[in-house]
């Protein structure tokens, strides 16, 4: 008796990655997107335009659309529809991941974070408006809310970001917690991150004084009168410099567990030590030009690109994909973690 193959079969298998590159297509985009969100908020702050909408929210001076705006409005107003057009985008992202994906799969976790990081960041920034730590506020509870708004804006950075990598993947969320290399990679995570919270403190101490000179900036950094936001700007190099020996360390790991026929972590690592250092070279072109406000953007978007590529590597060493090929199994790098397969 003849065996008759089903002729849907190998188009529904050829439709399976087409599927998942689509959705990790968009998954890219909302994180792109996410990133220009990001720079526009920048723009708001560098420009002063932070009470530009009052001391109103959701609301722009007590109207839906404001009337007659001006400039400063124009910007503040702009970037809440930016991050409302963020909003569903992300509430798409989540919808596609769960009607793509099996139940456990690690796209969903990282998905439902970012939604819920998304939900806080809106908080966060509603409580800068109403509170009224915009434009030319100085106070303490100004630098803590905005150190909290920056760490949730990189964690929701993050974790759409580690959407989109495991997107293209078959991989489960319960394996993940098991990363032999998971506790170094936060830490450095956690090191790098303090170096993005305090750069934009140190971002808001050059819009708030801002100097002549260069002698005169680092006067302001060393004198004994100086504001404590001015102060902070010293921890800024300090931090950079710790969170530089972690991506030594993890370029080294990703050399030394990288498979010949599968240069994707090199290129990874190469790409992060250029980042690295174009950072170091934007931040020195910050200072010597008194930070003004389209360096301060150009040198978020290269920490925002320097972010997304350091997490990336990171989940490629701690949660690296199995091989799909039996015979490649015993030479991964991830067989040599003796942890379940995910």
């Amino acid at each position: 008796m003849l065996a008759v193959s089903n002729p849907l079969s190998i188009p529904v298998e050829r439709a399976e990655p087409a599927r998942k590159r689509k959705l990790a297509r968009f998954a890219w985009l909302v994180v792109l997107y996410n990133i220009l969100v990001v720079l526009w908020g920048a723009l708001v702050r560098a420009s002063g335009s932070g009470a530009g909408c009052g001391n109103h929210w959701p609301l722009c001076n007590g109207q839906v659309i404001p009337v007659s705006p001006g400039t400063h409005t124009i910007i503040e107003f702009t970037h809440r529809m930016m991050t409302g057009g963020l909003t569903f985008a992300v509430l798409g992202l989540v919808g596609w991941i769960f009607w793509s994906t099996k139940k456990g799969h690690a796209a969903r976790f990282f998905a439902v974070a970012s939604l819920l990081l998304l939900v806080n960041e809106a908080f966060l920034g509603a409580l800068l408006v109403k509170l009224d730590y915009v434009t030319t506020n100085q106070s303490t509870g100004r630098v803590v809310m905005l150190a909290i708004h920056l760490s949730n804006t990189l964690l929701l950075l993050t974790a759409l970001t580690l959407t989109a990598r495991f997107a293209s993947t078959s991989q489960n969320w319960r394996p993940l917690r098991r990363g032999r290399w998971l506790v170094w990679a936060v830490c450095g995570a956690a090191a790098t991150l303090a170096v993005g919270v305090t750069g934009s403190l140190a971002a808001l101490g050059d819009t708030l004084f801002p100097a002549g000179s260069l002698t005169e900036a680092l006067g302001q950094d060393f004198r004994a009168n100086s504001p404590a936001l001015l102060k902070l700007r010293l921890v800024h190099p300090l931090s950079a410099i710790l969170a530089g020996l972690f991506v030594v360390w993890l370029i080294v790991r990703a050399r030394a567990s990288s498979e010949p026929h599968d240069p994707a972590r090199v290129r990874l690592a190469r790409l992060l030590l250029f980042l690295l250092g174009l950072q170091f070279l934007l931040g020195i072109a910050d200072v010597l030009l008194l930070a003004p406000a389209w360096m301060q953007l150009v040198h978020l978007l290269g920490a925002d690109l320097y972010w997304v590529v350091l997490i990336l590597l990171s989940a490629e060493i701690v949660w690296p994909e199995p091989p799909e090929n039996p015979a490649r199994a015993e030479s991964s790098p991830y067989a040599a973690t003796h942890e379940p397969a995910v």
